[in-house]
């Protein structure tokens, strides 16, 4: 069931992924009337919400048990009793899962309109009330405590302050203003603070504003299996090359139990910041956050006695994370992208730098995940292909948990070396409304199988370094070429990217 219309794309970048989810691999295999099928489905999952909210819980500071009982008392007072279960996970033990109620097609508008822009109303489908910098327009004559419906602009064309838009609007819900047009518009100085507070959203997820900040981190379901895949250990040194927001590297940090040593790094002053607040807020002391660009973190001069910080020695860590930039094709919902073709493919040789100083600044035996959150073909699996072709050190291995699909035909790796692969498709689940009847009517197996399929589209790729120093009875292979293992991997990378 389809509620809001497939996301839409700039004529250029819908050629280009025409191309890429009809190509010659997937029709060979699937059949030109699937391939098409699955492309369909998956602009239609684009534009509206996953089924679920997905939260990871501070284990380093409380139980999932204890956890989920304040989460379902909080969420009975948001709903005013409404039965909405809280779900715990079997192979991630750390996250909790809430079903998202909606569509909601029966609601009545009101006259009063207020329209935001579009990454507000994205948030506002995935729980959030509306905060006033989101506001970009209101009815003439809105006053705090009116009854307003709630619309996204989504094509980005209402002029801030129109009293009234006729263009491109999507409905988001019903809510109550809390504060006027005339506060909004016509103050002295900007205006912050809560601005809708949503009684009657399109989709009923609860807020987490203020909500239990110590213990729960609102992360995509992927996201998270991100880190339980590069499975840090207590006492190891672990780099996160792209780090903000920080969720991961939080993750990273309670999975080790606090104990090691997490470098975050991220190139944008203020996202280190924010993510220094999220480790102290969760109270974990094994991370430190520096503002560097991640291209630029290897040096082969000696390091200063004492420096903490970037750029680092060859074979510095034990694991690495690279979590790369992207063209984030795979977030919902998102009902217009609003990238160029010539922004979308930029990623690719910044995403293949980032990776060859990752692979130096591992040791040998280390393990390097490597994840984006986009859908494409040329930052995910031609990027396992170019990574296995360049760099001879570098293995594919299995990964755990695996709950995404497979890898995507369409870069030649062969069918063993997609199953390595973790692709989140959204297309893989049928695109379909949720209500309180459903939710008692459903087993809990059956809903956790929905969860994992309908989130964001995501892709995982998990590799260990070996060398000529290999571990004494290890059953993996030694590189073709144990000589170029590192040596030649800036040369590589240039004559590749």
């Amino acid at each position: 069931m389809s509620f809001f219309p497939k996301i839409s794309f700039q004529r250029e970048v819908e050629e280009y992924l025409t191309k890429v989810f009809r190509n010659n691999e997937l029709i060979t295999a699937l059949g030109a009337q699937e391939v098409e099928c699955k492309y369909q489905s998956l602009l239609n999952h684009l534009s509206h919400p996953p089924s679920f909210t997905t939260v990871r819980v501070n284990t380093h500071l409380a139980s999932v048990r204890e956890v989920k009982k304040m989460l379902f008392e909080e969420i009975q007072k948001q709903f005013k009793g409404l039965f909405v279960p809280v779900l715990e996970h079997p192979k991630l033990q750390d996250i909790l899962l809430i079903p998202v109620i909606g569509p909601r097609s029966d609601l009545q508008k009101h006259t009063s309109e207020v329209i935001v822009g579009a990454h507000c109303g994205y948030a506002v489908l995935r729980g959030a009330h509306v905060y006033v910098p989101g506001i970009i327009s209101t009815s003439r004559f809105m006053k705090a405590g009116d009854l307003v419906s709630v619309y996204s602009d989504i094509e980005g064309k209402c002029k801030r302050g129109a009293k009234e838009f006729d263009g491109v609007k999507v409905f988001l819900g019903n809510g109550i203003s809390e504060v006027s047009r005339s506060e909004i518009f016509t103050s002295s100085g900007p205006v912050n603070g809560l601005g809708i507070r949503m009684t009657e959203p399109v989709y009923l997820s609860p807020s987490f504003d203020s909500v239990l900040p110590r213990l729960l981190f609102l992360q995509n379901l992927p996201s998270v299996v991100v880190s339980h895949v590069l499975n840090p250990q207590p006492g190891e040194r672990i780099l996160d090359m792209c780090a903000a927001p920080g969720g991961k590297t939080t993750h990273l940090a309670a999975l080790m139990h606090d104990q090691g040593e997490v470098i975050a790094m991220d190139k944008v002053a203020n996202k280190v910041k924010k993510m220094k607040q999220n480790a102290d807020l969760l109270q974990l002391k094994c991370i430190k956050a520096f503002c560097y660009d991640g291209t630029k973190a290897l040096t082969a001069e000696e390091r200063e006695a004492g420096q903490e910080g970037p750029p680092f020695s060859p074979e510095s860590f034990d694991r690495i994370l690279l979590d790369a930039p992207c063209s984030g094709m795979g977030q919902r919902p998102n009902m217009a992208y609003p990238l160029t073709l010539k922004e979308v493919t930029s990623y690719q040789p910044l995403q293949r730098k980032l990776f060859a100083v990752a692979v130096q600044l591992l040791k040998p035996g280390g393990v390097l995940v490597y994840s984006t959150c986009t859908i494409t073909l040329s930052e995910n699996e031609e990027q396992v292909a170019w990574a296995l072709k360049t760099f001879p050190c570098l293995q594919l291995q299995p990964q755990e948990p695996h709950i995404g699909g497979e890898g995507m035909r369409g870069a030649g790796l062969s069918p063993d070396q997609l199953k390595l692969l973790q692709r989140f498709d959204p297309s893989a689940a049928t695109l379909q409304g949720m209500d309180s009847d459903c939710l008692q009517e459903c087993r809990e197996e059956d809903l956790i199988s929905l969860a994992d399929k309908d989130c964001i589209g995501f892709f995982i790729a998990k590799f260990v370094k070996w060398s000529s120093q290999a571990g004494a009875g290890s059953t993996a292979p030694e590189p073709q070429h144990p000589h170029q293992v590192c040596a030649a991997l800036p040369h590589c990378c240039q004559a590749n990217s």
